[in-house]
């Protein structure tokens, strides 16, 4: 019997039109282009603004794009898997809403919750179900609608969220050293008192109380978070490069979660890697959370190539962390231009 293995085959994306400056944020809090550039690398971030459309409208067009681009039979679809952490609803599952509307007829759905990292770990999700033969067709998509979390009073926060959703393909083949290579991952499980959204779940029901001090958007300790982040992001590439035998010469690019400049600038260095094999677009997208990987792929996807070596790395809240090795199956270029 032929090993299967599992490949992304195709990558979708959307974005919503407005787009909020850094310096329309200043008109806001007290910030300015040069303090958040400096800090963080942003300059711009895309925001859904329309009334009553959440996680799953972006997540639906971005899983739009990528059937129209591959040009897969929507029928053929096992699985879809959402990766978020800002649902539309406690239930159902976004992922349910998202099958729902694109119309697939034999797809099971759910929701994958693994904060910033949730990308990472729902592909390896959706490439062990591949490999054990049970589907042949997965669409996982990573989507979040940060700025329904971000308050726009608090200034260490706000600059740094955008909106934004990238869906992949991920299918089976008996093609042997392509697809999903090896992952390494991690829980610290002490990350709660540092990143953290307080209220809205069982522990903390919504009230009076919590809307009126603010509790329902995101807390994040900057400095702590970014220490681990660079620590535990540079660790798991380091570790991913050397059980597979990877490095600066044969590494084509690295896909890191995009949070922070200064985080990725570091995890370049640790790996001895140019920027120029770093696909970043943090300045005209900020921080997506679970869709921020994906996304990278799809803006970059024309640059990629058959036999690629790729590594992911990410960070969130919980703390978890780490990386992923693709060995990329096709060229991207091609793609793009059957695509137009």
């Amino acid at each position: 019997m032929e090993k299967i293995n599992a490949i992304i085959t195709g990558v979708g994306g959307y974005v919503p039109d407005y787009v909020l400056t850094n310096e329309e944020l200043s008109r806001m809090v007290d910030t300015n282009d040069e303090w958040i550039m400096t800090r963080v690398g942003i300059k711009e971030r895309r925001i859904l603004t329309e009334e009553g459309l959440g996680t799953s409208y972006m997540a639906r067009k971005a899983a739009k794009q990528l059937l129209k681009k591959t040009g897969v039979d929507p029928d053929t679809i096992d699985a879809l898997i959402v990766t978020t952490s800002t649902a539309d609803y406690k239930f159902p599952s976004t992922a349910s809403i998202v099958l729902g509307k694109l119309g697939l007829k034999n797809a099971f759905a759910f929701d994958y919750w693994a904060a910033c990292c949730g990308f990472l770990y729902t592909l390896d999700t959706a490439a062990a179900m591949i490999k054990s033969g049970r589907c042949k067709k997965i669409i996982v998509i990573g989507a979040d609608k940060m700025s329904s979390v971000v308050d726009y009073k608090d200034r260490s926060t706000c600059p740094l969220f955008g909106d934004g959703a990238a869906a992949v393909l991920v299918e089976a083949t008996t093609e042997e050293n392509v697809g999903v290579m090896d992952a390494h991952f991690r829980t610290d499980g002490k990350g709660l008192p540092f990143l953290h959204l307080k209220a809205g779940g069982s522990v903390c029901p919504p009230s009076y109380f919590t809307v009126d001090h603010r509790l329902h958007y995101l807390y994040q300790e900057g400095r702590t978070v970014f220490r681990y982040a660079v620590t535990n992001m540079s660790d798991d590439c380091a570790l991913i490069a050397e059980r597979n035998g990877l490095d600066k010469d044969n590494i084509a690019y690295v896909v890191p979660h995009q949070a922070n400049m200064r985080i990725i600038e570091a995890v370049a260095k640790r790996l001895d890697l140019p920027m120029d094999k770093v696909l970043v677009n943090i300045e005209h997208m900020g921080n997506t959370s679970a869709a921020t990987i994906p996304l990278a792929l799809w803006e970059y996807e024309n640059k990629l190539k058959k036999g690629d070596n790729i590594i992911l790395t990410a960070f969130g809240a919980g703390f978890v962390h780490g990386a992923s090795y693709l060995k990329w199956a096709y060229n991207g270029c091609d793609v793009a231009s059957q695509a137009k």
